[in-house]
């Protein structure tokens, strides 16, 4: 279970310097660009665990290729991130009363929160994910001590009250 709630803080470390790296370069926004105050963007870490375990499980019992291996990979997830990003989007418009991202001017969008390009994105990005990012830091994340994990927890808890208490209000 630790090995998932340090996958958990790790990527969505990771997803918040993405963003924040992104905003800064591509569209001149901010620093932060997340919901919370500290580092971390939790999408991230939710759909990489969701990743690492569909890329476990999928062909565990199915011996194919791995261009047929990735190219399933990629529809599955490109289909499960596409929904955890709408559901997200749809829950930060709900329990904040904010609109983070708004995919309405792209091309064959579903509403405000998911868009064939940025869904394809995830797609790739998963595939990219699974093969080259995951397998560098698995031995860093399995290392990372008891005591450090407790430490992100705490201050993820702490960092979630403060933001419903003073952020969103």
């Amino acid at each position: 279970m630790f090995y998932y709630l340090n996958c958990f803080f790790i990527y969505s470390i990771l997803g918040f310097l993405l963003e924040t790296i992104c905003s800064l370069i591509g569209f001149g926004g901010t620093l932060n660009s997340g919901i919370f105050y500290g580092p971390w963007t939790p999408v991230y870490g939710i759909g990489s665990i969701i990743i690492i375990t569909i890329s476990k499980y999928l062909f565990k019992n199915i011996k194919v290729n791995k261009w047929l291996n990735s190219l399933i990979l990629f529809i599955v997830t490109t289909i499960i991130l596409s929904l955890i990003e709408w559901l997200g989007g749809f829950l930060i418009e709900y329990i904040f009363h904010t609109i983070f991202w708004d995919y309405s001017n792209h091309a064959y969008h579903i509403g405000k929160y998911v868009a064939l390009d940025m869904s394809i994105m995830w797609g790739i990005a998963s595939v990219f994910f699974v093969y080259i990012i995951h397998p560098q830091l698995k031995k860093i994340i399995k290392k990372i001590p008891y005591s450090i994990t407790c430490i992100f927890i705490t201050l993820f808890i702490i960092d979630v009250i403060l933001t419903f208490m003073f952020k969103f209000h």
